[in-house]
C-alpha cells in the first residue's frame, strides 16, 4: 500500500485550476430566490457549543445552506462536553435559522449506558418536537446521531407524509457488532437491521461519508442502491490555514518545534487503529522524533500504558482541545496520522481528515488496501497508506519526510489543494443542496456519487432542441449517430430513452449528456469562481490527468485553457463554444 516511495518521482509542483478569462466575463451566480425559501429541518443530537465533531459539521452546513436560500430549523440535545458552558439557549433565532435545543439534561459520562440513555431522552424529545408542523419543514434531514436517530423520519414520514433523508455517520449495528460489543446473530442486531432496512426503503435519500460505506449500505439492502449518495464532510480552508511553527503559539506552549513532530489528532477510540502507531514509535525511539497524540477515548488510557511500559520517550499525550484550538494544534505537527481498525473499513470515517488537508499537512493513513482512503490520499498526492500492523513500513515514511523537509512540505500544500477543490463547505453544502431538492422533486432519482468531488447534476428535461441535436450542435454525435440512435429507439422491445441508448452504447457519458440536456446546467448550485476546467470535468469530457496536462501546458505558455485542449484534440471547437455560450447566458 505505502507507495510512496515510487511516487516521490512524480510529484510536481503542484496544480490548480486556473480561471479561463474567455469562460470568467458575464458569469454570475442566480441571485433571484423563490418566494417560498425551502424549508429543511434538521434533527441532530450535538450542536455547539458541544465540541462533537457532527455538531460542529451540522453548524457549518447549516450557515452554507442559509446562504443558498433555504430556511434552517435544527433541534439539538444540550451540550454534553463543551469548554466553555455546560447549558446553552433552548432557542436561538436568526432571520434564516432558529436552533432548539432539547430541555433534557444531559449525563456527562462517556460509558455506553449513559450515552444511551442520553440519546434516547433525545430522541423522545425530538419526535414531541416534530409533531409541530412548523419544525418538520418541507423536508426532514436526520442523522445517525445517536445511530438509532432515523427511525424518528421514518415515523414523521408515517405520520406526517414529510419525506425525509438519512445521513449515516457510521454504520450501525454493524459497528458495534465488529467491536465485540454484540454478536452478529443477536435478537437486537437482527431486530436493528430490519429497521434500517424499513427506513431506508421509505427515505427519499441516503447520504453515507465515503465510498466505501455505500458499498456497505448497498450489501445490507441492495433496493437503496439509487437512493445513496456519497458526500464526505469539509473543512474551510478559511479557518485552518497553514502556519509556520515560528507563529504557532500552540507550538511554543507544549515545546514542539525542534522536533519533527508526528501529530494524531482526534479520538482514541476503538474503531481508531493504534497497535501501528505504537509500532512505529517505538522503532523510532532511537530518532530526532516525537508522536504527539490529542485527544480522549477508550484505547487512550490503554496506549498510555504502553507507552510506559516500553519506556517510550518520544510520545506525548495531550487532552482534547476546544475546538477554537484546533487551527493551531492541527498546523502544529510536520505530518498527521489517521487510522480505521481492522475490520471497520466502510462502518466509519476519519473525520479529521479534512481539518488535516486544511492544515497543509502530509498524511499517513492506516486502513485497509479497499479503503476510500487509498484513493483519496493518491488523487490528492499528500501522503501515504498502511496496512493495519504495518509499523516498519509507517515509521520508514516518518523517517524519510523527518530527513526530507521539502517534500513533506510539497504533499502538504497538495493535500490543501485538493481540499480546496472537492471539500470546503460550499462545495459539500452544493451537493447536500442537490439531495434536498430532489428529494421534492424526484425521489426515485439515482444516487449521485459526490466522492471526487464532482458538482450535483440537473436532470431536468431540455425545453427546446430534442437532446440529439443538441449534442450534434455541441459537436458530439453526427447526424448518421442520430439517426442510429433514433432506428434502436423505434426497434426497442420496450421504451427507451435517446440518452439511455447512448450510454448503453457506450457512445457518451451519462454525466455528459446530462451536461447538455438541460438549457442551462445548474450553475446556481455551483462556486461562482468555478473555472472552465470545472465544467470539462463535471460534463466528463476531461479528467484530472488531461486537466492537469492542460495547466502544466498553460504556465508555460500564453494559451488559454480551451485552446490547449482543441489542440491536443480533447475537445472539439463546437463542444467548447456551446459550454461557453452556456457560461455567457449567467
Amino acid at each position: 500500500m505505502h507507495d510512496w516511495k515510487t511516487n516521490m518521482g512524480k510529484m510536481a509542483n503542484g496544480w490548480r485550476f486556473q480561471p479561463d478569462p474567455s469562460a470568467s466575463q458575464g458569469f454570475k451566480p442566480v441571485s433571484s430566490q423563490p418566494p417560498t425559501p425551502l424549508r429543511l429541518s434538521i434533527v441532530n443530537q450535538f450542536y455547539p457549543p458541544d465540541d462533537d465533531a457532527t455538531g460542529q459539521f451540522i453548524q457549518e452546513l447549516a450557515a452554507q445552506l442559509v446562504e443558498l436560500g433555504l430556511d434552517i430549523r435544527i433541534f439539538a440535545g444540550q451540550p454534553g462536553s463543551a469548554f466553555s458552558t455546560a447549558t446553552a439557549p433552548a432557542l436561538e433565532r436568526w432571520e434564516r435559522l432558529q436552533i432548539k435545543r432539547s430541555r433534557t439534561t444531559r449525563f456527562g459520562s462517556k460509558q455506553i449506558r449513559s450515552k444511551t440513555l442520553n440519546g434516547l431522552l433525545f430522541f423522545l424529545h425530538a419526535g414531541l418536537q416534530l409533531v409541530q408542523s412548523s419544525w418538520r419543514g418541507d423536508v426532514l434531514l436526520i442523522a445517525s446521531a445517536p445511530p438509532f436517530l432515523p427511525l424518528l423520519g421514518y415515523l414523521a414520514h408515517l405520520c406526517f407524509g414529510v419525506p425525509y433523508i438519512c445521513l449515516i455517520y457510521a454504520l450501525y449495528p454493524d459497528v458495534a457488532v465488529a467491536l465485540n460489543v454484540v454478536r452478529a446473530q443477536h435478537w437486537l442486531v437482527k431486530l436493528w437491521d430490519a429497521l434500517n432496512r424499513q427506513i431506508w426503503q421509505k427515505s427519499s435519500g441516503i447520504i453515507v461519508l465515503s465510498s466505501t460505506m455505500k458499498e456497505r449500505a448497498i450489501a445490507k439492502c441492495p433496493q437503496v442502491a439509487n437512493k445513496i449518495s456519497v458526500i464526505h464532510t469539509c473543512a474551510d480552508p478559511n479557518w485552518i490555514r497553514p502556519l509556520p511553527k515560528s507563529d504557532n503559539w500552540f507550538v511554543r506552549q507544549h515545546d514542539l518545534a525542534d522536533r519533527f513532530t508526528v501529530l494524531y489528532s482526534g479520538s482514541l477510540g476503538r474503531s481508531h487503529e493504534m497497535e501501528t502507531i505504537l509500532k512505529a514509535a517505538e522503532r523510532l525511539r532511537d530518532e530526532p522524533l516525537q508522536l504527539v497524540f490529542i485527544g480522549d477515548g477508550a484505547k487512550s488510557s490503554e496506549c498510555f500504558k504502553k507507552v510506559q511500559k516500553l519506556g517510550l520517550q518520544n510520545c506525548r499525550f495531550l487532552p482534547d482541545l476546544d475546538p477554537h484550538v484546533w487551527p493551531y494544534s492541527l498546523t502544529a505537527g510536520d505530518v498527521s496520522v489517521v487510522s480505521i481498525a481492522q475490520n471497520l473499513e466502510g462502518l466509519v470515517v476519519s473525520g479529521k481528515l479534512y481539518g488535516m488537508l486544511a492544515a497543509g499537512r502530509p498524511i499517513a493513513a492506516i486502513c485497509e488496501p479497499h479503503s476510500y482512503l487509498c484513493q483519496l490520499l493518491k488523487d490528492a498526492k499528500c501522503g501515504s497508506t498502511f496496512e493495519p500492523g504495518d509499523g516498519d513500513g509507517l515509521a520508514e515514511f516518518l523517517h524519510f519526510l523527518s530527513l526530507n523537509p521539502h517534500q513533506a512540505e510539497q504533499m502538504g500544500r497538495s493535500g490543501r489543494r485538493y481540499l480546496k477543490l472537492h471539500f470546503t463547505p460550499q462545495t459539500i453544502a452544493q451537493q447536500y443542496l442537490h439531495v434536498v431538492r430532489s428529494s421534492l422533486t424526484a425521489p426515485s432519482i439515482p444516487s449521485l456519487e459526490f466522492d471526487s468531488g464532482s458538482p450535483p447534476v440537473d436532470r431536468s428535461p431540455s425545453v427546446s432542441l430534442p437532446i440529439g441535436q443538441r449534442l450534434r450542435q455541441a459537436g458530439l454525435l453526427s447526424e448518421a449517430q442520430i439517426d442510429r440512435i433514433l432506428a434502436l429507439q423505434k426497434a426497442a422491445k420496450k421504451p427507451l430513452r435517446f440518452g439511455e441508448i447512448l450510454v448503453n452504447q457506450g457512445i457518451l457519458p451519462a454525466e455528459t449528456i446530462d451536461f447538455f440536456a438541460t438549457t442551462l446546467p445548474p450553475f446556481d448550485l455551483l462556486q461562482s469562481d468555478c473555472p472552465l476546467g470545472y465544467y470539462l470535468k463535471f460534463a466528463k469530457i476531461l479528467n484530472d490527468r488531461k486537466i492537469e496536462s492542460i495547466l502544466n501546458e498553460q504556465h508555460q505558455t500564453c494559451l488559454k485553457f480551451g485552446e490547449i485542449a482543441i489542440q491536443k484534440g480533447w475537445i472539439s471547437p463546437e463542444t467548447l463554444e456551446e459550454i461557453l455560450k452556456k457560461l455567457k447566458k449567467i
